[in-house]
């Protein structure tokens, strides 16, 4: 009882402490990133879009770059600490906001893929002139990160794949959700039930207030007055996750690729959805990075014991640092 109580206290002191935060628009243009944003323009499935990227320059370069891929979520933001360190190990990053994303535009009607989204961010990189990255992944992002690989082996070095999702294929086991359904449950979205999941997923129980500011980034916009085109593109992206798996290609990579697990994470998209015994089965981290780990040549696998969903948040230093390693190795 003591521990319910000290979750629910944790949860409404977080609302109450959002509750002066200024609405966020649906395009964030009131929220500052933590580096300068600039927009690549481009027309797709006859819509006028743009995407949103941060290009971090180090002041010494080594000649490399850092693609950082945000995860279903996030946005390009919560790889703040993890820029300032790749700059100051001589890395240019990159950090786009995919489309439905963060800054990016949010269409009325699209049809997502992960090919689509992987051709946007080369097109991106084109337009920087970038043609070899090092790419990194966090969940979706990982999904993205895989596919991007898959399709473009010329441009990537290197593959880091952080907590990635998709390492299983839930459709297997859990019902589909129409995407009409995944639209109702998006405009039901609040802080409080969002911090409460991630709560209870990302960080076991233990919060830190510095989580908060990736809630309110995920829900500050929610009062906007245009906040439903956001929940339906959420929808549709929610729909790419679950019915576009990767995990049947892994054999496929050319890269040298990094896994880098937080054991403790027991994401499953549709877990919600199947009985608590086939729950039981799903998003097994501890198991899902060594079976993924044989799937991919040359894969080196990094475990973190007790560190959750997101380890460049929960524990940024052990995180860090094999992925600092890996990306220096000749």
């Amino acid at each position: 009882m003591a521990r319910f109580l000290c979750l629910f206290l944790l949860i409404a002191q977080g609302v109450f402490a959002q509750t002066t935060r200024p609405t966020l628009d649906i395009n964030l243009s009131n929220y500052e990133y933590p580096y300068p944003v600039s927009y690549f323009a481009l027309k797709s499935q006859n819509e006028d879009l743009k995407m949103a990227y941060m290009d971090v320059q180090p002041k010494t370069p080594n000649g490399k770059t850092v693609v950082l891929l945000h995860g279903k979520n996030f946005n390009g933001a919560y790889w703040k600490t993890t820029i300032a360190r790749l700059t100051a190990e001589g890395f240019r990053v990159v950090v786009p906001d995919q489309i439905g994303f963060g800054k990016s535009t949010k269409p009325a009607h699209y049809q997502y893929s992960f090919q689509q989204l992987a051709q946007h961010t080369k097109a991106v990189l084109d337009h920087l002139n970038i043609n070899k990255i090092y790419l990194l992944g966090h969940s979706m992002g990982g999904m993205l990160a895989t596919r991007f690989a898959l399709m473009y082996p010329e441009k990537v070095e290197k593959l880091v794949l952080e907590n990635p999702i998709g390492l299983e294929d839930w459709k297997l086991v859990a019902p589909y959700v129409p995407i009409d359904k995944q639209y109702q449950t998006e405009l039901k979205t609040a802080f409080d039930t969002a911090k409460q999941y991630q709560l209870k997923n990302y960080y076991d129980g233990k919060w830190k207030p510095e989580y908060d500011e990736w809630v309110y980034l995920l829900t500050g916009w929610v009062k906007d007055k245009d906040y439903p085109v956001v929940a339906w593109n959420n929808a549709l992206t929610s729909d790419m996750v679950f019915t576009q798996p990767v995990c049947y290609e892994f054999g496929n990579i050319k890269a040298p690729t990094l896994l880098i697990i937080g054991t403790r994470d027991r994401t499953a998209i549709g877990k919600q959805n199947v009985p608590k015994e086939v729950q039981a089965t799903m998003g097994q981290y501890q198991k899902l990075g060594k079976e993924t780990q044989k799937k991919i040549p040359t894969a080196k696998l990094i475990e973190l014991d007790n560190v959750g969903h997101l380890p460049h948040i929960e524990a940024f230093e052990r995180f860090v640092e094999p992925l600092v390693g890996f990306l220096k190795k000749g």
